[in-house]
């Protein structure tokens, strides 16, 4: 006869909930949105010019038939629709519910609780969230000259897990291949490299994924694509790679209206998304030159977004609200300091971005 042991709590009735909170992120707050959304939201990095016509078709189209029944598993369709944009195999793909869901999952899958996860800093702020939940010790190694990611030392950390997001977010510069190479060569675990803003600039690193690597390359739709809303990420590997995420994610997680629209803008929107990426990289450039000549400094930016550090981000951040424009204000990061991200959209809307950055003292 098997015995099952079981581990007590000790904990007074007045103690409630607090008794059984996890030591390991009770402190972990809530991710933090604007409270109010502004005339002109330039906040959260996505497609400012709204959503490709082969979708909203699809969207339309579907709605009826898509909501009383589960969507498929595993997606087949999309997988392959991805793997064809992506120009990979569909056993190398995994979709989940925006590439958040990748990346949790495949922390999951490939990290004990316990592991260390190593990311550069500053970098995109739900990975040590992710680490935290899943039991993980998050290492933030900051950035070196040029806000690239420092090989050396996030080799040293031995990490079971090591995340480079290029083009980097919140700073917008990619990583340089050299560095990013040389990491997935030498790191000692999984290598997670987030290209969510790949299409707006720097180097594809698929092949890296490709060559039976633990590697693993995340991407999205919601950022060139324009499906912010609609929640489709998906990381690219090789398929043993993409066996173990797909354990972890489980079935059922990228909603059938998501599949439909999200398959037809990759077979139908390619033309529109890749006229929206060429305007959003002429706005940035035009804007950063725009900034450069109020006197105001912004970071080297590969995506659709650029970094200004500023002295308090709080401040400028609220006037810039009350001027109708939303930014995203992030505190002292490791390096910068206080900085605003604006994201890159319409020239009108960025050009009453200027007159509004031209109100703050």
């Amino acid at each position: 006869m098997t015995v099952i042991s079981t581990k007590t709590i000790e904990k007074r009735p007045e103690d409630g909930v607090a008794a059984l909170k996890r030591a390991s992120y009770r402190d972990i707050p809530l991710y933090s949105i604007p409270k109010e959304r502004s005339a002109i939201d330039l906040s959260d990095n996505t497609n400012l010019w709204g959503a490709p016509p082969g979708a909203l078709r699809s969207l339309r189209a579907t709605a009826e038939d898509s909501v009383t029944r589960y969507p498929t598993a595993y997606e087949p369709e999309l997988r392959e629709a991805l793997a064809d944009y992506a120009g990979v195999s569909p056993d190398m793909i995994v979709a989940g519910c925006g590439s958040d869901d990748v990346l949790d999952a495949a922390i999951r899958a490939f990290a004990e609780p316990g592991d260390v996860l190593c990311l550069p800093a500053p970098s995109f702020s739900m990975i040590p969230v992710f680490a935290r939940t899943n039991g993980l010790i998050p290492l933030e190694v900051p950035l070196i000259a040029r806000l690239d990611a420092d090989a050396p030392a996030m080799i040293e950390t031995g990490a079971r897990i090591t995340y480079l997001c290029s083009p980097n977010n919140p700073t917008g510069e990619a990583f340089s291949r050299k560095t990013v190479e040389r990491i997935v060569r030498q790191a000692a675990g999984l290598v997670i490299i987030d290209q969510a803003y790949a299409e707006f600039g720097g180097e594809s690193f698929i092949d890296l994924a490709s060559e039976g690597r633990p590697v693993l390359v995340t991407r999205t739709l919601s950022k060139a694509f324009g499906l912010a809303g609609l929640r489709v990420g998906y990381g690219i590997g090789s398929p043993e790679v993409v066996g173990e995420i797909m354990k972890a994610r489980g079935p059922y997680k990228v909603n059938a209206l998501a599949e439909r629209a999200a398959i037809a803008a990759l077979e139908n929107d390619q033309p529109w998304v890749a006229e929206h990426v060429t305007a959003v990289v002429a706005n940035r450039a035009r804007f950063q030159q725009e900034l450069a000549l109020r006197g105001i400094t912004s970071l080297p930016s590969a995506a659709n977004f650029v970094l200004l550090p500023v002295r308090d981000c709080a401040a400028v951040s609220e006037q810039l609200r009350r001027a109708g424009v939303g930014v995203r204000a992030l505190t002292s990061l490791p390096g910068i300091g206080d900085a605003v991200r604006i994201g890159i959209g319409p020239w009108d809307l960025m050009e009453r971005c200027l007159d509004a950055l031209g109100t703050v003292a």
